[in-house]
């Protein structure tokens, strides 16, 4: 669990323009090592470097990195359409925090300033004999960068926005989202009481805000309640919808007034809510994108089988990585905050209730589906068992209506038994 400002910032670097704008802030520093040198350091140069040596390389690599620049950014737009039209469009925002591909880009901007501030400063007559080999020098160096960065940019187009590399990317994603969790199932904080649930004894931490919880600060939340002397249950965390007026939390008093207005808002603002869901705290979202580009692959205008059998499987990994990971006692760092943790049946609804739902008429879906179920239920972990049956049975249910040959409904009935026999 991190705070706010460290989830801030993470959210910072992520963004395409931050690592431009060093890149570009690295290239004109690069540009002016020949001025310092010039001004600063009396030692007198090896080799003579004409003007023109230097300035014919910059020009070319001011050109060439003005076209490839714009070129890298119309691939860019063309495999986020991909994405959004064949895989889907919530998998987009892991495209754009790519960090080959932002790095690539960042190193071609980085690179068109280099040689466009070399220029200048030349023209300006602003580099010596000393300015002018160490530019030469720099200028070796950056066209040996640009050139690993492009052909680390060609290898890395032949997956951008394709439908098996982007379902890796979310896999990935959710693996270190759904670790994290396995590994902290309350996020540190307490599990909840269900006699705290029906009690009335209570105050509600409420927000004018519509939209998902992307976040919560448990660190400055802990710190709140040992301020007012309370217990805080929180009622939302990441990936809950929440309306206006709903309550985020709600707080039990263990002595005094109840909380003011002023300790409810600041309580208020350890949720960020923003428009969309986002992976970080909420592994349910990225199984659930996975459940979408299943269901997008076996729509009628894609047809593809295979896709939806390949999601079922790094379903299947990502959920066994889960059981076998989850702790059998939690480490409590914020004991006066209560959450509850996630439930095998949701996320097992959330990854496999659409394959089941839009695959229930194709029986290599729903064979894999059970086989797939199946080894969920034998992963030892008995919360899970129980979900997987119970979902084996709900996608046996669709295909039983949806199936036409009374031969492959037999053979899932019995995959079927053979699971709840487990």
């Amino acid at each position: 669990m991190i705070s706010r400002t460290r989830w801030l910032l993470r959210q910072l670097t992520r963004q395409l323009w931050f690592r431009a704008t060093i890149f570009a802030a690295v290239g004109f520093v690069a540009a002016m090592a020949g001025v310092i040198a010039e001004r600063y350091m009396g030692w007198e140069p090896p080799t003579r470097i004409a003007t023109d040596t230097v300035e014919r390389i910059l020009d070319i690599l001011a050109s060439s990195m003005l076209a490839v620049t714009t070129f890298s950014l119309n691939v860019m737009v063309t495999a986020y359409g991909s994405a959004t039209s064949n895989v889907t469009p919530r998998a987009t925002k892991l495209l754009r925090q790519d960090s080959t591909t932002q790095n690539a880009l960042g190193a071609f901007i980085g690179a068109f300033l280099f040689s466009l501030v070399g220029i200048i400063a030349l023209g300006t007559g602003l580099y010596g004999d000393r300015g002018r080999l160490v530019l030469f020098a720099v200028t070796l160096a950056v066209v040996a960068f640009v050139i690993t960065a492009m052909l680390r940019w060609i290898d890395h187009l032949s997956g951008l926005g394709r439908v098996g590399e982007t379902a890796r990317i979310v896999e990935e994603t959710t693996r270190a989202a759904l670790l994290d969790r396995a590994a902290a199932p309350t996020l540190g904080a307490r599990a909840c009481d269900p006699a705290y649930m029906t009690s009335s004894d209570h105050e509600p931490v409420t927000t004018r805000r519509i939209g998902y919880v992307q976040h919560v600060d448990l660190e400055r939340l802990s710190a709140i309640a040992e301020d007012a002397g309370c217990a805080i249950h929180i009622e939302k965390p990441p990936g809950s919808f929440v309306f206006a007026n709903d309550a985020l939390a709600r707080v039990h008093m263990d002595r005094g007034p109840a909380p003011d207005a002023e300790t409810l808002g600041r309580m208020a603002s350890a949720f960020v809510i923003e428009d969309q869901r986002s992976f970080d705290q909420d592994p349910r979202f990225g199984l659930s994108v996975l459940a979408e580009i299943a269901s997008r692959a076996l729509s009628p205008a894609v047809n593809d089988a295979g896709t939806a059998i390949d999601v079922v499987g790094r379903a299947t990994r990502l959920l066994l990585e889960y059981a076998n990971t989850r702790p059998e006692d939690d480490d409590v760092r914020f004991p006066r905050l209560r959450l509850a943790p996630l439930v095998a049946g949701d996320l097992l609804s959330d990854a496999f209730g659409p394959i089941a739902r839009d695959g229930a008429a194709i029986i290599e879906v729903q064979l894999r589906l059970q086989k797939a179920l199946g080894a969920l239920a034998r992963s030892g972990d008995g919360e899970m068992r129980a979900a997987a049956l119970r979902e084996a049975r709900f996608a046996l249910d669709h295909a039983e209506i949806a199936l036409a040959l009374d031969s492959d409904k037999q053979k899932l009935r019995d995959l079927n038994a053979s699971i709840a026999a487990i």
